[in-house]
């Protein structure tokens, strides 16, 4: 998710993923790391002139992408932190006493070239990274974090807000400006402010070798999806695949060289889709086995040393802070609050999502066991490679339809225009216009003018549906400009997605996965349409454990009759989905989610356990696959057919934003099913529904404790059962 001016920095930076995460997220605390900090402004430099010199004079500041190079970046991310930096020394050496306005408002509006410059730049770094790109993320990822320890470290500066902080009840401010204080300065505590010097200096140091080492694993990741690819000779191992699959295939071969043969790409999860429709076993095993072993094959690009560093690094650090693990620091900014509250609900769910996934094995199994009795072939033992590929066939069998049958009437841009935009009108009254006189930073890219209900511009859309290998893994949404009252700016916001591309003239033709994941995505950036927000700060500046909830609910109207109706005909006739097909899409919505929760789960709790670390118990480099299995299988999980969602070497989220807060999403879930019962009892897909759930959940952003949203929204607290319900586990 996006992060607000002075936070986009700190994510991008202090981890040095170079991008959200949100996502996600893509997400949070302060934009602002080394050596001591300066007591007066930096000598001054050469003035910058380039294309991030002002805000962009197109519509909303949306970026100047055909006047943007790459040569561009270096020299305004030097111009924007010194110019911070004067404007930080100028807060900090203020003669004047501390007050509101002259001390965190004017941190609020401090660092626009530095913000403008960085958007665009870790956006990019995302979905079209280029070595000259990767270069400057090697070379600023600690300059960055150098940046901001010279801010959040800065003595003069925390004295200030600390002064202000210790005399918030006489100030008079309203609820927004005192929220605002509250959480500056606890970003500064958090951040180390209140160390003594030498545990400041660790913390500098601390600060910068995270930002290399994350890096390094961000480019080995993205490095070693391109290098495991799979190669294939003979087109006959291709059965099961369309011919728009073999024809991208073969296309993916030739750009690397190798005429006449065939590349399978990956993805950044366990499991790879290709894996549904491959009828040959040993070809789905040596596509498993690739994905499995990346990122811990000892070669260059080998991430267990990698992890292994960064856990002791983030655990000294959080000890520093005063905390035991980097899972209680981490935690104790989201609404869980700390790592028991974390480890009772997932350590609920285990158990029964394992049960579930174990009786779905078993229909697994008899299916393989049939039909290799009816080959007359022996039977073998379901393996992790097996799984999707049967999955798909008892679901045809038990619901009489498969992907293949689905996938026709889910054409992307009539998902996109006549379901995910269709079910944001009927909801938000929003309208939706595409735009073709903005430059793109990829042709691929489709850009949407979004007016509000009453016929104003609210926001400029972009999306980026299609996977390549320049664009790292995943679907997330991120933020060009995020929407403040105090800057008057508008959001510009992007959706990323990882579809296949077909080849020319095709269509692209959505498997339910991929549907589901645009309505997902939107959410997100309906959140960072409806930011009302007067500081920057608290754009989209939520809790990690809450940002997955406004998206969450969103996959609602995936499958709503109305919007289903709306979007889901066939690309050559236009023929509407036939309601037997719809009934059965419905009624297969509970359908492998034992498989699902497990694999989540399994990455959520992998998450904790090595967080929740104290530092001298991290295991070394040579170790951390040893360690992953140890904890799988202390955590209840020890049936092979179901491997994690991401093993650690290349676990992007918690190397990134999402470090012990990957449980964020089931957590979100809970929420998003209780919000999903009340909108079904009360008049489905409504203005009304849409307006109460603008007003009370997305436009707050960080200006209310996240916490109180939904209570205000439903009236109730949350309750458990409703996820239970959702995921087919509460029979359990």
């Amino acid at each position: 998710m996006p992060m607000p001016k002075l936070a986009a920095l700190a994510l991008a930076i202090a981890t040095a993923l170079g991008s959200a995460a949100a996502d996600a997220a893509d997400r949070s605390p302060t934009r602002t790391g080394k050596g001591t900090p300066p007591a007066t402004a930096p000598t001054a430099m050469p003035a910058y002139h380039g294309p991030f010199a002002a805000p962009s004079p197109l519509d909303l500041n949306y970026p100047q992408f055909d006047k943007i190079q790459d040569s561009d970046f270096a020299p305004a991310f030097d111009a924007g932190m010194a110019e911070q930096l004067r404007e930080i020394a100028a807060i900090a050496d203020n003669p004047a006493p501390p007050t509101f306005q002259n001390t965190i408002v004017a941190m609020e509006k401090s660092g626009w070239l530095l913000d403008r410059a960085s958007n665009v730049f870790f956006n990019l770094v995302a979905t079209d990274k280029n070595p000259a790109r990767e270069q400057i993320q090697r070379d600023y990822a600690p300059k960055f974090a150098a940046h901001r320890d010279a801010i959040m470290l800065n003595p003069k500066l925390f004295a200030r807000v600390k002064a202000l902080y210790d005399a918030r009840d006489t100030l008079g401010l309203d609820a927004v400006d005192r929220r605002l204080l509250e959480k500056r300065y606890e970003d500064f505590v958090r951040a180390g402010a209140a160390l003594t010097d030498a545990q400041k200096a660790r913390i500098r140091a601390i600060n910068t070798e995270l930002s290399q080492l994350s890096t390094q694993f961000d480019q080995n990741v993205l490095a070693e999806v391109n290098d495991s690819a799979v190669v294939v000779d003979d087109r006959a191992q291709l059965k099961g695949l369309s011919e728009a699959q073999i024809a991208a295939a073969a296309e993916a071969a030739r750009a690397r060289g190798l005429d006449g043969k065939y590349l399978i790409t990956l993805l950044n999860t366990t499991g790879q889709p290709v894996e549904t429709q491959l009828e040959d076993r040993a070809l789905r095993q040596r596509v498993h086995e690739a994905s499995v072993a990346r990122g811990s094959r000892g070669n260059q690009w080998d991430n267990t040393g990698v992890v292994a560093q960064v856990l002791k690094l983030r655990a000294e650090r959080a000890r520093l802070l005063g905390y035991p693990t980097t899972a209680d620091y981490v935690l104790a900014d989201e609404t869980a609050a700390n790592p028991a509250t974390v480890n009772r609900m997932l350590g609920a769910l285990a158990p029964k999502a394992v049960a579930n996934a174990r009786r779905e094995g078993a229909d697994l199994q008899a299916m393989i066991d049939a039909e290799q009795k009816a080959a007359g072939q022996p039977s073998f033992q379901l393996q992790p490679w097996d799984w999707a590929y049967y999955t798909e066939k008892v679901r045809k069998a038990r619901y009489d339809f498969d992907e293949n049958q689905l996938k026709p009437y889910f054409e992307m841009r009539s998902v996109l225009e006549n379901g995910v935009f269709y079910a944001a009108n009927k909801l938000y009254g929003l309208t939706f216009k595409e735009r073709t006189d903005l430059p793109k930073y990829h042709p691929d890219t489709w850009t949407y003018d979004v007016f509000d209900a009453d016929g104003k511009r609210l926001a400029i859309f972009i999306f980026d549906p299609y996977a390549r290998p320049s664009k790292r893994g995943g679907a997330w949404m991120n933020t060009y400009v995020a929407q403040s009252a105090l800057t008057g700016e508008k959001p510009v916001v992007a959706n990323h997605l990882n579809v296949p591309k077909p080849p020319a003239g095709e269509p692209t033709l959505l498997t339910w996965d991929e549907v589901t994941t645009a309505f997902h995505e939107f959410g997100h950036a309906l959140h960072g349409f409806f930011q009302d927000v007067r500081y920057p700060y608290f754009s989209m500046n939520v809790p990690r454990d809450f940002v997955e909830y406004p998206s969450q609910v969103n996959e609602m109207w995936a499958d709503w009759p109305e919007v289903l109706a709306h979007y889901a005909k066939h690309y050559q006739t236009g023929a509407p989905m036939p309601k037997e097909l719809l009934d059965k899409v419905i009624a297969a919505s509970k359908f492998n989610q034992g498989f699902a929760t497990t694999e989540y789960l399994q990455a959520a709790m992998l998450d904790q356990r090595l967080h929740q670390l104290p530092l001298e118990q991290i295991p070394a480099g040579k170790d951390v696959m040893a360690f992953e299995a140890k904890a799988l299988k202390a955590d209840g999980f020890d049936y092979p057919p179901v491997p994690p969602r991401y093993r650690t070497p290349y676990f992007s989220h918690i190397m990134g934003g999402y470090a012990a807060g990957y449980y964020a999403y089931i957590w979100s879930e809970v929420l998003d099913a209780n919000t999903q019962q009340w909108i079904r009892e009360h008049g489905g897909l409504t203005r009304a529904n849409g307006d109460r759930l603008r007003q009370y959940v997305l436009a707050p952003g960080g200006q209310i404790e996240a916490g109180k949203l939904f209570p205000a929204f439903a009236g109730h607290e949350a309750r458990i059962e409703p996820l239970l319900e959702k995921r087919g586990l509460d029979s359990q």
